[in-house]
């Protein structure tokens, strides 16, 4: 594909005479959609205000929407024919970004597709997409909040078919669905105590709180913090279960990550300290992410960047939901160290090198006897890492905050309830119902997500 320096789509211009002002936000956009070229068939998607003049004069007509035409498409600048396109048309706002959206199904070549974007960059008003923006339109124009944003941006991602499973039931609303109900009885309890408050003359319209208010109010709190009680689940799951491999220098830690890794992600040497820094690799496990962190062998420092090294295998080692303390079984092995334990207390002994001790090995102390280099014991150590990931992601429901925001915002409406459960006034009550609801509001991108909006488009790949 041509340079970006040498594409005219990067300056404005004119077709026909038209003239169109350009607007980074309602203007209109394309990019290619697709994979990586060349490839049999490569989509480039536009939308906005002017693709049905981009369709009228690369194709010759609007088709019918939702109706696939096979036509030639033309170069505005000259009428070459670039290719023969399947061309299709979707009407706003009856379409995935709630604006007028084209698709040209073009053969996937890099000369194709360079001239047809090329082509496309010519007329004035249209400019290549940034990553995120088709997302970003369809948040705009109402057609995704922002959790099914998050839920589209984690199944392009995912890697595993848990994160998978996860992502798209964010997709398709479970969690957003779930927080705007509690919103809209937020709303529905707030508007009725606040008529009390505005209308206490009127006969049918009670000037103060009722038990019925309460039991509403406390039966949102308990759904809440049933939901903060599934802790960070669906973070862990859509990050991978943190699992790291720690023990003295020599052990055999970054072996095994490569091994279980089946590449060369560490280096491995006789010579004791390699490893000074942390190295993460994700795995599947039987469908559930996991992702592998070695860490720095723990020994008494012999320099400043081993010591730092060793302050950070410690800090891993803290955080991880399980820790492989890995150990000589040719040597004297210590056992695992008081101030080695995981965030969730859990710790698994390995023996490696068992090779070296002979067939009546006994690791003892619940320990697994593994040889990373004949792969003895390997098979059933995955087996058990499989089944660690499997109770931890177990009884998740599909509806599940994936995200620290997320728990930030319910964490700031359960409390703004508990304060509201707190007071005898209406008015104090009502005002805590607002912060309440504007926590949710925050969640599904309804209210004041001004400062997140770029962050989480930015992590889209363009076309999307």
């Amino acid at each position: 594909m041509k340079s970006q320096k040498r594409l005219p789509f990067l300056t404005s211009g004119t077709v026909h005479g038209e003239k169109a002002s350009v607007d980074n936000r309602t203007g209109t956009i394309f990019a290619l959609s697709s994979g990586a070229l060349p490839s049999a068939i490569a989509v480039v998607r536009l939308s906005g205000p002017r693709v049905r003049f981009v369709l009228e004069t690369m194709a010759g007509i609007v088709p019918e929407p939702r109706r696939a035409m096979l036509r030639a498409l033309k170069d505005p600048r000259d009428g070459a024919v670039l290719d023969e396109a399947v061309v299709l048309f979707f009407e706003g706002p009856a379409s995935a970004t709630g604006e007028d959206v084209a698709e040209f199904h073009v053969h996937g070549g890099r000369a194709v597709v360079g001239a047809v974007l090329e082509a496309l960059g010519s007329f004035e008003g249209v400019r290549p997409a940034e990553a995120g923006e088709f997302s970003r339109r369809a948040f705009d124009n109402g057609k995704l909040d922002l959790t099914r944003v998050e839920g589209l941006a984690d199944l392009i991602a995912a890697e595993t078919e848990a994160q998978r499973r996860q992502a798209l039931s964010q997709l398709c609303g479970s969690f957003g669905d779930l927080v705007e109900g509690w919103r809209r009885r937020l709303i529905g309890l707030r508007a009725r105590i606040e008529a009390g408050l505005d209308f206490a003359e009127e006969e049918d319209v009670l000037a103060s709180v009722t038990d019925a208010d309460r039991a509403v109010l406390s039966d949102l709190r308990i759904g809440i913090e049933t939901k903060l009680g599934e802790g960070r689940s669906g973070e862990r799951l859509r990050d991978g279960l943190q699992v790291a491999l720690m023990g003295p220098p020599n052990a055999g830690k970054s072996s095994l990550m490569n091994a279980l890794a089946k590449r060369d992600v560490a280096i491995v040497t006789e010579e004791a300290g390699t490893t000074r820094d942390v190295l993460e690799v994700h795995l599947d496990l039987s469908g559930y992410p996991v992702m592998l962190i070695d860490t720095a062998g723990l020994r008494e420092a012999e320099g400043i960047v081993e010591r730092e090294g060793i302050r950070r295998a410690l800090a891993r080692g803290s955080d991880a939901d399980l820790v492989l303390w890995m150990e000589d079984a040719s040597g004297r092995r210590t056992g695992v160290p008081d101030g080695v334990v995981s965030a969730a207390g859990t710790v698994w002994p390995i023996a490696n090198k068992a090779d070296l001790v002979g067939d009546g090995f006994d690791a003892g102390d619940d320990a697994l006897a593994i040889s990373v280099k004949t792969g003895a014991g390997l098979d059933r150590l995955q087996e058990k890492l499989a089944a660690f990931a499997g109770e931890k992601f177990a009884g998740l429901g599909s509806a599940m905050a994936t995200r620290e925001r997320h728990r930030a915002a319910l964490t700031a409406c359960r409390d703004a309830l508990v304060r509201a459960e707190a007071v005898g006034d209406a008015e104090l009550m009502a005002e805590e119902l607002r912060h309440a609801g504007d926590a949710l509001g925050r969640i599904t991108g309804r209210i004041d997500v001004e400062d997140v909006l770029d962050v989480i488009f930015a992590e889209f790949c363009i076309g999307k």
